[in-house]
């Protein structure tokens, strides 16, 4: 079957930007469909089920979104006027918390420095009787995308989960890219869901199917997950077309996420090399690159490179986000280094000749004297 083909040579925006495989093509056309949101569709139920089972847990749903798998979670198990504890640079906390005029929790920000949530700060949150409001929830999330696809620690979610239940307080965890994370810490991702409640997994990123994640957790919570997705506007028809590829991504493409990790190690080392460039070393698949050293702020790289046929995500004034994927290979890599190196280098030509000129016109007056 003919895939459409990207135009742009190296697209390291997002790995959200993977287009589905083959074989997920042909698993659509053998999938069993029915109504998701009568009796339910035979598909949507076997990706719920196989999601559940590998990351250990009673029960999972399928919904359009992360997104909306993270505000299900919320919703489960938040009351309106309770509060919920998240990293203060997590996608719930800085992209989500919006929801709070659907939720009506209270969002406090905990420290969440390379990924993992300050116990300290989590300890005082829990003593804190804040407006006499009642913490319900603490979000964590793994990897995490705006501390550079960073993965705390096994020891560390332990730590969180267990001063969690200490509290009487439960534990969400947005893994979005969770299987870089197992794959990262090499522990089945089974093990890192036994540190939280509930937990969202995002299928369209690097697992490249083309939509959709799981949120799963104990039965009472998904069944109750499950009507407030009807209620929101989440339920869907003949959804199993999506969910089979879902369940092809689970099966064929959770192990090849290390080579989106090998390749994102290979771009931080031919980066590092370029002078005035400053690089995050990456832990899984994003590199996030910092241009402040270099004259120019992040948008005027991303078109810069745009022009040179590679496209980046600028992630603040003077910082870049690059994703490594399935559609990025070694040739992928060479291609972007060397981008960035004649951008580096067309910068550095200017100022070069510049102090050149005012060496010469300095040493002509000189000789004049």
């Amino acid at each position: 079957m003919t895939q459409h083909q990207p135009s742009i040579h190296v697209d390291l925006r997002s790995d959200t930007v993977t287009l589905p495989t083959t074989s997920m093509y042909e698993r659509v056309l053998s999938a069993p469909l029915g109504d998701d949101g009568l009796d339910g569709d035979p598909t949507a139920q076997a990706l719920e089920q196989s999601t559940a089972i590998i990351l250990g847990k009673e029960a999972g749903l399928y919904v359009p979104s992360a997104t909306m798998a993270n505000l299900l979670a919320i919703l489960a198990q938040v009351q309106r006027q309770e509060m919920v504890l998240a990293g203060a640079a997590s996608h719930i906390y800085t992209a989500e918390r919006g929801a709070a005029t659907v939720t009506g929790a209270f969002y406090q920000a905990i420290p969440d420095q390379s990924g993992a949530l300050d116990p300290d700060a989590l300890a005082a949150a829990f003593a804190s009787t804040k407006g006499n409001l009642k913490t319900r929830l603490v979000c964590a999330e793994t990897s995490h995308n705006n501390e550079g696809g960073s993965v705390a620690s096994l020891e560390h979610m332990r730590t969180v989960y267990e001063m969690s239940n200490a509290a009487g307080v439960n534990v969400h965890l947005d893994g979005a890219r969770l299987f870089n994370a197992a794959i990262a810490l090499q522990v089945p991702a089974r093990v890192i869901g036994a540190q939280a409640d509930t937990i969202s997994v995002c299928l369209s990123k690097g697992l490249s199917a083309p939509m959709g994640a799981v949120l799963v957790g104990p039965e009472k919570t998904i069944s109750e997950a499950r009507w407030l997705r009807k209620l929101i506007g989440g339920a869907q028809r003949q959804v199993g077309i999506a969910a089979a590829m879902g369940l092809e991504a689970l099966d064929t493409m959770v192990q090849r996420l290390s080579s989106d990790h090998e390749h994102a190690k290979d771009l931080a080392g031919g980066l590092e090399g370029i002078q005035g460039l400053r690089i995050r070393q990456p832990q899984t698949n994003i590199v996030q690159v910092d241009v402040s050293n270099t004259g120019m702020g992040a948008k005027d790289w991303e078109t810069q490179l745009r022009t040179r046929n590679v496209l980046v995500r600028p992630w603040g004034p003077t910082l870049l986000r690059c994703v490594t994927h399935r559609h990025i290979d070694g040739s992928s890599i060479t291609a972007a280094v060397q981008a960035f190196q004649a951008i580096a280098d067309g910068r550095r030509a200017p100022l070069q000749q510049a102090l050149t000129n005012s060496f010469s016109t300095f040493h002509q007056a000189s000789s004049r004297k």
